[in-house]
């Protein structure tokens, strides 16, 4: 191989090194979802004439050590706009436990029939004296919204 090109791949590589993220960096990218820790969605939600909805479902987390929520949000038929519905306390200690969100949209926003959820368990970590989110574990399904 020619000097030039020697010297050519030997830049490249240390300027591949300088521009990779530190270990320490690295350290600080929340991990995405353990294996052990899950939520998941019912198959069945509710929505109300005034507009209530009701999502629920279950969570599995450990080692929580900031605030930790189970968000969800809804959307319905061809558009992509979702709401957010509630956000329930969470409780990380590796069993198994009920969420239940619930929230008021317009009435007739969300009518009974297909719908689509996405549930979030995540936590707020403090660092560097600001909460950093910490994602454990996330569900999109399918589900039906029954009326009340």
């Amino acid at each position: 191989m020619p000097l030039r090109q020697v010297i050519a791949a030997a830049a490249g590589a240390a300027l591949l090194l300088a521009a990779a993220p530190s270990v320490s960096a690295l350290s600080t990218v929340p991990r995405l979802y353990e294996p052990s820790e899950t939520v998941t969605v019912d198959a069945t939600g509710r929505v109300a004439p005034d507009g209530t909805i009701t999502l629920s479902g279950t969570y599995r987390c450990v080692g929580g050590t900031g605030p930790v929520f189970v968000s969800s949000s809804l959307g319905q038929g061809d558009s992509e706009v979702r709401k957010g519905v509630g956000g329930t306390s969470a409780v990380c200690d590796g069993a198994e436990h009920r969420w239940t969100n619930t929230d008021r949209a317009e009435p007739g926003r969300f009518e009974p029939g297909p719908a689509r959820v996405e549930a979030t368990l995540m936590e707020l970590r403090p660092s560097g004296g600001l909460p950093f989110p910490y994602f454990h574990a996330k569900q999109q399904r399918e589900i039906t919204l029954d009326a009340r």
